[in-house]
């Protein structure tokens, strides 16, 4: 009979990982989205600066997904063999340093080229940890590790736009009170161009400090003590064994299996939701009330305030009550509801705000209970590998969403049947996920 787990050292080991782990997960995720979306601020002086028009702004936008597509999987699967810290260190530099050159471009063709190739360099980085935390939290505080890893995105929303404002007006003139400023270029750079520049520089130095702070184990941490290590160690394996029966899938056998492809479908619709709004919320905002930049940054702020509540709420509500289906289909379908409205509301900008407030909290927030998922019937290199299955097929929703978008208002010279073409994707979404059955895996309280 196996001995019993010290559940002492087993919460010591918990509260630690969550402090040491947490926010240089966090603060990587905070500059991996900046990167990823700083073009939708930085569209607000490009497009005219190079000549560009919505529709080469949603294809850049999405052509990212199609190069971020072909290193997800292997990137996932070699976390299981080989070192985290160093992956997701690699990760990290090479997407900072293609970020920053993103300002050096100068025709659509570069800009797409630039795009690709930050999608390759980024790819791995959200499947790498997603992974990793399984190898560090125990099914009862997965959900709330998901969740404070993935409020970075709405933290990433609430802290570039402003900054990025301010970079903007760098090589541009601006009117105050009736008279106009001018403000020099620097270095011989326009705002735009400072956006990715100042953006992507930290994404490297956080990845130098991930190799050297991270652990890619409970055994390697040299801040647990021996009984600490062991308690979670035994609890991490002690849940593997527990999942479909101890009868662990191949990583063949995963791809092929229907919860899985539901999981896909179910993601790829709310990526292409959540990439359509978010890369042209700041357009819709200044083409339907003639607002100037400063007052679009702060109130595309307003949104990811809440889902970050949001965010917390559905990751410490799906843990507490062991049910993590009808928590995300619930969330999707509030930010459905809340996007139907928005185009009844122009006209009011207030409750076009609400409305946008609502649909960020709906639509970030299913993602903690979403992503909690796949570890509830898989494990090992199944699970790493369905994880990147998921998120690299569902992230050409970030192709899809931005491109419909910005074709649609192109030919239309509106933005309303590309808005309701995302309210199609979120009601698919919660539709499909709530047509998975996944069977809880008990746990010790």
């Amino acid at each position: 009979m196996p001995n019993p787990i010290d559940t002492a050292a087993l919460d010591r080991a918990r509260r630690k990982a969550y402090l040491r782990l947490s926010p240089l997960l966090f603060l990587g995720y905070v500059i991996a989205y900046i990167d990823r979306v700083n073009l939708s601020i930085a569209k607000l002086t490009m497009l005219k600066d190079l000549g560009f028009d919505n529709a080469v702004l949603g294809t850049a936008s999405g052509v990212f997904f199609i190069g971020y597509f072909f290193l997800e999987i292997p990137c996932a699967l070699a976390i299981e063999r080989w070192s985290a810290r160093r992956l997701i260190c690699r990760i990290m530099v090479s997407w900072g340093i293609v970020a920053a050159l993103t300002a050096l471009v100068k025709t659509p063709a570069q800009f797409y080229t630039a795009r690709f190739f930050l999608g390759v360099a980024e790819a791995g980085f959200f499947p790498c940890v997603l992974v990793y935390l399984t190898h560090w939290f125990p099914l009862r505080d997965r959900a709330r590790a998901l969740a404070w890893f993935m409020i970075a995105t709405p933290a990433a929303q609430i802290l570039s736009p402003k900054i990025s404002g301010a970079l903007l007006k760098i090589g541009t003139d601006e009117t105050v009170a009736g008279q106009l400023i001018h403000h020099p270029a620097l270095l011989g750079l326009v705002g735009w161009q400072w956006v990715y520049i100042f953006w992507g520089l930290p994404a490297v130095v956080l990845g130098l400090v991930v190799f050297f702070l991270l652990a890619d184990r409970p055994a390697d941490a040299q801040w647990l003590t021996a009984e600490e290590k062991h308690a979670l160690t035994s609890q991490l394996e002690l849940e593997k064994a527990q999942i479909s029966g101890c009868r662990r899938m191949t990583v063949l056998e995963a791809f092929q299996n229907p919860k899985v492809v539901l999981l896909v479908l179910t993601y790829f619709f709310g990526v292409t939701a959540n990439y359509g709004l978010e890369t042209f919320l700041p357009s819709i905002l200044k083409d339907w009330y003639s607002l100037e930049v400063d007052k679009i940054t702060w109130l595309v702020i307003l949104p990811p305030c809440f889902a970050v509540a949001s965010q917390l709420f559905v990751g410490w509500s799906s843990d507490r009550h062991k049910e993590y289906r009808r928590h995300a289909a619930a969330a999707l379908l509030i930010g459905f509801v809340a996007l139907l409205l928005v185009p009844f509301t122009r006209g009011y900008l207030p409750l076009t705000i609400v409305c946008f407030v609502m649909f960020s909290a709906g639509q970030k927030g299913y993602q903690p209970a979403f992503w909690a998922l796949p570890s509830l019937f898989l494990t090992d290199m199944a699970a790493a590998g369905s994880i990147a299955l998921i998120n690299s097929l569902g992230q050409f929703g970030g192709f899809v969403g931005p491109y419909v978008l910005g074709t649609l208002q192109t030919r239309t010279g509106s933005f309303v049947g590309g808005i309701y073409f995302l309210c199609f994707c979120l009601a698919a979404a919660a539709v499909i996920i709530l047509s998975l059955k996944v069977k809880p895996v008990q746990t010790a309280s």
